[in-house]
Formats: structure tokens, C-alpha cells, sequence
């Protein structure tokens, strides 16, 4: 086993690396940004180093910049945790280069699977099966008429070497496939360093099932459960269960032993992911994560399996002492995230800002994996994604109301949250009956403009002992019709009165209208990037632009002038 090891990462999988090095008796070093200088992970860990700047190319994403900290820190191994440079080749081959372990597949593993088109021809040729889609990368608009005219409607146009969500457009329409292929192709430059993007027939109803897979250099693959990551807002995902109940034993063998193929044909080591869409009783590949995914705990959960654990013995060299038939799946758990965002009507603004204060919730099967405590602040730099909840249950009806228990003792102060959201959804008649799919959130699920606040518990003194007055639903403190902050801005954004203002803390990546042009209501404006999400910004009035203050790059603050519109009927 390693001495020490590096977690080039932030946040709640920072902390995850952190123990599980702690339970094997590893040093852990931990990295930080600027913005970072106090975070819960770098109070943790054993040692930190500081990576200069505050924003995610500057630090958490520099392979300088870690490298740098990896030659002064001497550890033998680095953990790079999810999202980051968590598929990166460069450090990979960086680390292989100086004669460190990257805890991961092979550069070269990385890359076949990083590029959806390569790991599609790599899926065909271990017999998995895959949506209809292109073998190459698309440039342009004919392209994509082409493939329409033969697959039909709706298509996805997604990043090439994308993930999480990123870089993806669902285009219906002809109408549609000349602005949808060129945001795709900016959203994946900006988020993944390369513009390419292919396309996929898009399945309108199909369930999201993921297969965990643990690989060793000693020949040995095992697939460790399965998970339904369906319910998703922007191909984000929300709430992940595991197992997949949707799917037979048949159905589920069969998945797990095409993932088990896929990752022989690859020569695949180390913790990873095959992602499936299933409608239909049947499926279809969807991609391969060669990293550690964000939903593992409920995999955990249900099957007693410490993967980082894993993670780490693997790349020290070790076999694994797993076969597959010790690999039992016990209840059902459900993986809640916690995102800073404000849910209503179905928008999800990002919300930075700090936690004034936290309470988890606890009791038997309940877990926490979280990046913050009471008084750090979820910067505007980074996602954000404050904590996970994950619950166990004895079957899947047990573990939805042990989550709803869960979340009702969670609270928070300074910032808004996706759990009214999350507590909604687990309620909704389709959710709990298990008929929900992919797009079931934004097609079917209506979100309230506010959501009211869970009342405080009162006490009252009788005879001399104090009691607790229980919650009874929920109600909102504030007067008849006030907004909250947050609400207030949004509501200024759209006021009406020809002045565009942002409706959140974020940078401007993209400029659409120019000076003089003819708009109307709703035609968008600008794309505000916050917390790893594009956000449109739009005219709310019929006219003409008169100014322009946002620039591509800037940093703009909740209610700042973005542009000027006079009014149609003013102009008249």
C-alpha cells in the first residue's frame, strides 16, 4: 500500500478520499485554491499545499499547478476523485512519467473511452449494444439533416469527450439544429478543452441504469451492482438508487456481464462505470466513466463494498479478493444531492453563498458525505454540490420513506438547496410507483414558484418539563406575497422595463445580441455561467438594444446590468 497519497480534488470527494486513506493508514494530502484556503477537506487532511488563484482552469484543473504541489509534497500515488482531471490523460501521463501512480485506468484507456465515438466502435466490438448513432465527429448543420432524415427526430448532439450532463443538446426540430449544434460545440470546448461532438438517436422514455465494475492488473473483473440514476434537470442527475428496480434478473445479468466485456476489450484497471439507457426491456451503451462516479455510495450502501478502499489497493498493486459470486446486493438505497440551487419553478439558479448554518440529519442507515460546515461558502468558482444523502432501507418503499425522514431533520441557513425539490419528487404518484424516466422531471413535474419553509419546532413549558411542538407540513414566515432575496432578483431580471439584469453571481460566456438589433421578449440575450451551468438571460420587453455592458469573461453579480432595450412603444 501507498505511504501517502495525493487528492487532487475539492469538496465532498475530497473528504471521501481523505478518510478511506485514514482507514488504510495513508497520509493524505490535500490541495486547495485560494477560495479554498479554509475548506473542510484541507482541515482534514494530513497535509495541503495551495494551488495559486481561485478559479477551476487556474487551479483544481491546472496539471502545472498539481504536478507542482505532487514534487513538493512526494507522495507515490494521486487520487483524482470525479469531475476535474479526473479523466485527464496529461496528468496521467504526467504522474506515469515521473514514476507515480495515478489511481485510474491507463492514459490510454482514458482516452479510447473519454471519446464517445471510440468507445462506441469499442462497445460493438465487445457485443454490447448501442443507440443508433454517427462513427464520426459532426461539423455542421448538414450533417445533422443528414442523420435526421434517415433516424428521424429527436436527435442528441452530445460532446464527444463530455460527461456529467455536459455539452449535450436534444434537438426536435429542423428549426433547431443550427443554434443546438453550435451551443454543444461551445458548451464542450468550454467545459472539455476539444469542440467535437456526435450524435445520437434520442430515446424520448428510456431509464438511466448504471453497472459499477472493479478491474485489477491481475486479469481479474467483477461487476459490483447496478444503479438508476433516472430522475435529472439539464441531463444532471438529482436522486440515484440502487439496485435498479426496473430491471429482471435476467435483464441485470445481462448488463453486468456486457460491462464486464467492455472493460476486458479495453484492458480497463481500477474503479469504473457503464452507463446504459434501458426502454423497452432492452439496452443500450450510453458511455464509460474511467473514474469514480459522483452516486457510488448507494452502490456501497446496498452491497457492503468500500470502492475508494478499492480504488486504492488496486492501483497499489493489489488483486482483487472479490469474485463474483460474493458480491450479494442487500435492501434498497436512495443518493440525494444536495445542490446549492433555488429549485423554483423548475429553474435551478445556482446559489453561492455561505452556510450560516447546517444540521445533517442522522439515525440507522442514514449517511452524509459532505465538502461544508456551518460558515464556509459554496464559492461561484466551482459546482455546487454541498453534500449527498444517502439512505438504506429494507426495499425500495422503506428507503423512500426513511429519505423523506432524512430530509425533513436536514436544514440550512445562507443559501437555497434542491431539496424541496427532492422532498417533492419523492412524493409524486410516478416517482414512487418506479414509472419515472430521464426527461420525467422536466416533462411531467411542475415546480411551485416558492417553495414555503419548513415552520420551527416551538416549545412550551407544562407543569414544569419543556416539550416539543412537532412540525405539522409546512409554512412560510414571510408576509403575504414578500419574495425572498433571491426571488427579488429574479423578479427584477424579468421586471419588464427594458433593463437585462442577471439574475445570478456567474460570468458571462457568450454575448448574442449587438447594439441596434430589433429583439423580442424572450429572445435570449446573453449565457451566464455559474457553478458549472449555463444559464440564458433574456429580453423581457419588445425593442431595441441600445447598449450592451456584459463582455465575454466578465464577472457579474445577482441584479448587474447586462443590457439596455428601449421599448417598442416607447420608440413609437
Amino acid at each position: 500500500m501507498f505511504d501517502k497519497v495525493l487528492i487532487a480534488n475539492r469538496g465532498e470527494i475530497a473528504v471521501r478520499v481523505i478518510r478511506a486513506c485514514r482507514k488504510l493508514g495513508v497520509t493524505s494530502v490535500a490541495v486547495h485554491s485560494d477560495a479554498d484556503a479554509d475548506a473542510l477537506h484541507v482541515r482534514l487532511a494530513d497535509e495541503a499545499y495551495r494551488l495559486p488563484g481561485n478559479t477551476a482552469a487556474e487551479t483544481y484543473l491546472n496539471v502545472d499547478a498539481i504536478m507542482s504541489a505532487v514534487r513538493r509534497s512526494g507522495p507515490q500515488a494521486v487520487h483524482p476523485g470525479y469531475g476535474f482531471l479526473s479523466e485527464s490523460t496529461l496528468l496521467a501521463d504526467a504522474l506515469t512519467a515521473e514514476g507515480r501512480t495515478f489511481i485510474g485506468p491507463s492514459a490510454a484507456v482514458i482516452d479510447s473511452m473519454g471519446s464517445k465515438i471510440t468507445a462506441r466502435k469499442l462497445a460493438t466490438a465487445a457485443g454490447v449494444p448501442s443507440v443508433p448513432g454517427v462513427a464520426d465527429a459532426v461539423v455542421g448543420a448538414d450533417e445533422v439533416l443528414e442523420f435526421a432524415s434517415e433516424h428521424g427526430f429527436p436527435i442528441a448532439i452530445k460532446a464527444s469527450f463530455g460527461g456529467g450532463g455536459r455539452g449535450i443538446r436534444v434537438v426536435r426540430y429542423a428549426t433547431e439544429v443550427a443554434d443546438a449544434l453550435e451551443a454543444a460545440q461551445r458548451e464542450a470546448l468550454s467545459y472539455f478543452g476539444r469542440g467535437d461532438v456526435f450524435l445520437e438517436r434520442y430515446l424520448d422514455r428510456p431509464r438511466h441504469v448504471e453497472i459499477q465494475i472493479l478491474a485489477d492488473a491481475h486479469g481479474n473483473a467483477v461487476w459490483v451492482g447496478d444503479r438508476d440514476c433516472s430522475v435529472q434537470r439539464r441531463h444532471q442527475k438529482l436522486i440515484e438508487e440502487a439496485p435498479a428496480s426496473v430491471l429482471d434478473a435476467d435483464l441485470r445479468a445481462r448488463m453486468g456481464e456486457a460491462a464486464v466485456a467492455l472493460a476486458r476489450e479495453v484492458g480497463y484497471v481500477n474503479a469504473g462505470t457503464v452507463e446504459f439507457l434501458v426502454e423497452d426491456d432492452e439496452f443500450y451503451f450510453l458511455e464509460m466513466n474511467t473514474r469514480l462516479q459522483v452516486e457510488h455510495p448507494v452502490t456501497e450502501m446496498v452491497t457492503g463494498i468500500d470502492l475508494v478502499v478499492e480504488q486504492l489497493r488496486i492501483a497499489a498493486g493489489e488483486a482483487l479478493n472479490l469474485r463474483q459470486s460474493d458480491i450479494v446486493t442487500t435492501g434498497h438505497a436512495i443518493e440525494i444531492r444536495i445542490n446549492a440551487e433555488d429549485p423554483a419553478g423548475g429553474r435551478f439558479i445556482p446559489t453561492p453563498g455561505t452556510l450560516k448554518e447546517i444540521r445533517w440529519p442522522s439515525g440507522a442507515g442514514v449517511r452524509v458525505d459532505h465538502g461544508y460546515e456551518s460558515g464556509d461558502t459554496v464559492s461561484e468558482y466551482y459546482d455546487g454540490l454541498v453534500a449527498k444523502l444517502i439512505v438504506h432501507g429494507r426495499d425500495r418503499a422503506d428507503a423512500i420513506e426513511r429519505t423523506k425522514a432524512a430530509l425533513d431533520e436536514f436544514s440550512v441557513t445562507g443559501i437555497k438547496t434542491t431539496v424541496p425539490a427532492q422532498r417533492m419528487i419523492l412524493d409524486h404518484e410516478d416517482f414512487v410507483a418506479d414509472r419515472h424516466y430521464t426527461r420525467w422531471l422536466e416533462d411531467t413535474v411542475t415546480l411551485p414558484e416558492a417553495f414555503r419553509i419548513p415552520a420551527q419546532r416551538s416549545v412550551v413549558t407544562v407543569a414544569g418539563r419543556q416539550h416539543w411542538i412537532p412540525r405539522h407540513g409546512v409554512a412560510d414566515h414571510r408576509p403575504p406575497g414578500a419574495m425572498t432575496e433571491r426571488q427579488a432578483r429574479v423578479a427584477d431580471a424579468q421586471s419588464g422595463d427594458g433593463t437585462v439584469r442577471s439574475p445570478m453571481q456567474g460570468t458571462v460566456v457568450k454575448v448574442l445580441a449587438t447594439v441596434g438589433q430589433t429583439v423580442q421578449a424572450t429572445d435570449v440575450i446573453c449565457v451566464v455561467e455559474a457553478m458549472k451551468m449555463e444559464n440564458v438571460v433574456r429580453a423581457d420587453v419588445d425593442g431595441t438594444v441600445r447598449a450592451i455592458t456584459a463582455s465575454v469573461g466578465a464577472t457579474v453579480a445577482p441584479g448587474e446590468t447586462l443590457a439596455l432595450i428601449d421599448r417598442k412603444e416607447d420608440a413609437s
